[in-house]
């Protein structure tokens, strides 16, 4: 039975208080070795077979197992305008489910937010009435946690999954002045502890992270007196330094109005996204500058950048955002698009399309690997 059978089966099932004669008796050990091997959209419908199931679908072994044999579906993680609550996307089943809401105040809930994922968590920072908070959802429990703040809690700040940990730099602090940050932290999401990287070159805000080469890199931006960066600069950790890429963007313009620059990493290269040409490019690294590849099937430029979800799918690019079908109407095109390097070509995959019925405005996105 293949994914959809499986789910279509498990939806009809109403209490998992319930245990049904016709499922087999399996060790612990075995249960686990299937579980692992399904997506993770479908455990939360597993968990409904009975209270036994239910709990080993919660556990930390799960995880633990998914990581040692290699398995890495892919979660996407997004809030859409007009929807109440963040809802998980499977790639390969092209299904989608809601996450438990968010137990934040109304501050919370109506403001700007920024996200990202590492290992089986998804961190939400954003402001509530009493100040800057991160709220966490943990993939096992299917819970949101409040909690661990940042050593320095800030926002519009750059961020990547960087393998075991996420990293976070730049960014601004709100009191009686803004204040542009040159400081950048990790995460660790065994520990649920922040620790403290060293100061980067530039302060930086409104400036994107990415992950390649085994490296942290810092891209673009605005600087204390509100000036265009064009330079980029990565975290080196065997040295502890980061170190300075001028002309990484090569003054391509990128003025407050528009979105931080949409960078994204696929099969360790980076590509961007031009919010002003709809125009996707790949940066070539001996060269220091971009080459372009062709136009994508959304509207980049619809809110200058703002609204689209660029985002690293392993060895794919996902692109969500306004479709330029007309076919589609106004609705959300959700893609993947993997590149040939041998010949530049673009191989689009459209995902799915949600037409007039859902806000083709995405307010964030992260991607979590679903290992531990």
């Amino acid at each position: 039975m293949g994914g959809d059978g499986i789910a279509s089966f498990l939806d009809g099932i109403e209490s998992q208080d319930a245990d049904y004669s016709y499922i087999p008796s399996l060790s612990d050990e075995l249960v686990l070795l299937i579980l692992a091997r399904l997506p993770p959209s479908l455990h939360q419908t597993l968990r409904l077979i009975n209270k036994h199931y239910h709990a080993l679908s919660r556990s930390r072994e799960l995880y633990n197992i998914r990581q040692e044999v290699g398995i890495r579906e892919p979660s996407v993680f997004m809030l859409v305008s007009g929807e109440p609550c963040w809802w998980a996307l499977d790639p390969l089943l092209g299904s989608h489910r809601n996450l438990p809401e968010l137990p934040s105040d109304h501050c919370f809930a109506s403001g700007d937010k920024e996200s990202l994922c590492t290992g089986t968590q998804l961190l939400v920072s954003g402001k509530e009435i009493e100040g800057l908070v991160i709220w966490r959802y943990e993939l096992a429990a299917n819970r949101w946690f409040r909690g661990p703040s940042m050593i320095k809690p800030r926002c519009l700040f750059a961020s990547a999954n960087c393998g075991a940990v996420a990293c976070i730099a730049g960014g601004i602090v709100i009191g009686q002045n803004v204040e542009v940050l040159d400081s950048a932290e990790k995460y660790d999401p065994a520990r649920r502890m922040w620790e403290p990287l060293p100061t980067m070159n530039r302060r930086r805000k409104l400036c994107s992270g990415c992950y390649m080469d085994n490296k942290f890199y810092v891209i673009g931006g605005v600087d204390e007196s509100n000036r265009d960066l064009t330079c980029g600069e990565f975290y080196d950790a065997e040295r502890d330094v980061w170190i300075l890429i001028p002309d990484m963007m090569n003054g391509a313009p990128c003025s407050t109005s528009r979105s931080p620059p949409l960078v994204a990493v696929a099969n360790n290269e980076l590509y961007s996204l031009d919010a002003t040409s709809n125009q996707l490019k790949v940066y070539l690294k001996g060269r220091n500058s971009w080459r372009e590849l062709g136009n994508v099937p959304v509207k980049a430029d619809h809110s200058r950048g703002w609204g689209v979800a660029f985002k690293s799918l392993g060895d794919e690019l996902l692109l969500i955002g306004l479709a330029k079908d007309p076919s589609v109407g106004h609705g959300m095109m959700i893609c993947t698009c993997w590149h040939d390097t041998q010949t530049n070509a673009l191989h689009w995959r459209k995902l799915g399309s949600n037409g007039n019925h859902m806000s083709p405005f995405v307010f964030n996105c992260s991607v979590m690997a679903a290992r531990s």
